[in-house]
């Protein structure tokens, strides 16, 4: 397991190196510096000198990639790329055209986000694994089927019905948690509640069906059909032998989902 979860590690870097070079000429290959500057200040009655001064005050003046009138390595650090691309994987994010701090403005809105996701996510992981593995269990009988009948039906629900219904049956009926609002620290709790509890049910459908089609999976295989040859009971079958196979994928799935708690969900929150 800790060779794999290295191995997918050294796997991120080829891959962000790659999508931080798309990204770049989307930006500034598609669409010139220059261009750029005209969107701003508007096409018409433009001078030459006003798009030089704006490209100058956020620095798209340098070259793209390689800057031939400096000596050194400014030939490298002297541009466009490096100012604005590679300064991202140290989290400089620099500064927005507009002069706000993205990385000020980050470090703000992402711990509203992470309050909600982050708990969202293990209460959510904790709890389709289990349902998942106890539909697993009763395979092929009519508990299996009711329950796959039921998550299809949670994955037709909008997520807004689930927030809409969620604030008035919890907040304006039964008043239990606030309808809205947020507060830093202890008291800040109650606002969590709700759109926590939200999160969790309206990925119940989805989740356990995921992890319901890898624990199926991994009853089938041939290393399950010898355990219960040797008299191991199905319990010890489930949680000893499937669950800890089946966290292979369960974990490619985790990783591919962490980076989404950081963006967080506008509607949710």
């Amino acid at each position: 397991m800790i060779a794999y979860i290295i191995r997918r590690v050294l796997y991120a870097i080829p891959i962000l190196i790659g999508v931080n070079i798309l990204t770049f000429l989307l930006f500034f290959v598609v669409n010139s510096p220059d261009e750029m500057a005209y969107m701003f200040l508007g096409d018409k009655n433009t001078k030459q000198e006003q798009v030089e001064d704006w490209k100058k005050e956020r620095g798209y003046h340098f070259p793209l990639f390689y800057n031939s009138e400096v000596e050194g390595v400014k030939k490298l650090t002297d541009t466009i790329f490096y100012t604005k691309s590679v300064r991202l994987f140290v989290f400089d994010f620099g500064r927005s055209d507009s002069g706000r701090d993205i990385g000020f403005d980050i470090r703000q809105r992402m711990w509203p986000s992470l309050a909600i996701t982050v708990p969202q996510f293990i209460i959510g992981l904790l709890i389709t694994i289990t349902l998942a593995l106890l539909i697993a269990f009763f395979r092929a009988t009519y508990i299996d089927y009711w329950a796959v009948v039921i998550c299809v039906a949670l994955m037709s629900i909008s997520s807004l019905f689930y927030i809409i219904g969620g604030q008035f049956i919890m907040g304006k009926i039964l008043r239990v948690v606030p309808i809205s609002g947020f507060e830093s620290g202890i008291f800040g709790i109650k606002f969590l509640i709700l759109p926590i509890a939200i999160g969790v049910l309206g990925g119940l459908g989805s989740g356990t069906r995921w992890y319901r089609t890898i624990f199926l999976e991994e009853i089938n295989k041939d290393y399950v059909r010898t355990a219960r040859a040797k008299g191991i009971s199905e319990q010890m079958v489930l949680f000893h032998h499937v669950l800890r196979n089946a966290l292979i994928p369960i974990l490619t799935g985790v990783v591919v989902v962490l980076p989404a708690l950081f963006i967080g969900s506008l509607i949710t929150e």
